[in-house]
């Protein structure tokens, strides 16, 4: 049997306040979505100002980096260069979302929407350090 670590709730809040003093930081207005390695959502938020396409594209994208264990950045590329099989996947190719690695096992992902791709990696990054 492997122990794998889990996601808490204090873990979640704490990346979750991380991104969001990020994107705050930088004056941008974003939805911050964190889900376990199953891709369940364990903690959202939607900043002021925040588009309302963000609400559903955050959690999908946090969804995608957990279930795929990759930036949700590298399917958006694959996409992008031809590999539009990868469409059929249960899966939101858009830049901003990233995997949580613990230990070299990805136990969740997180996802931020509401401004440009790289601009909610960045985010969504801030997110992932605050657990190191």
């Amino acid at each position: 049997m492997k122990t794998i670590k889990q996601l808490t709730l204090e873990d979640v809040k704490k990346m979750g306040a991380a991104a969001e003093a990020e994107a705050q930081k930088q004056g941008w207005a974003v939805s911050v979505a964190i889900a376990d390695a199953g891709g369940h959502l364990l903690w959202f938020q939607r900043g002021d100002g925040a588009p309302g396409m963000s609400a559903t594209i955050a959690p999908d994208k946090a969804r995608t980096s957990a279930l795929s264990g990759r930036a949700s950045q590298d399917l958006e590329d694959m996409v992008n260069n031809g590999r539009t099989a990868a469409l059929s996947m249960p899966i939101v190719p858009l830049g901003g979302g990233l995997p949580i690695v613990v230990d070299g096992v990805v136990i969740g992902g997180i996802g931020v929407s509401g401004v440009l791709p790289h601009q909610d990696a960045q985010v969504a990054e801030a997110g992932v350090k605050a657990l190191s």
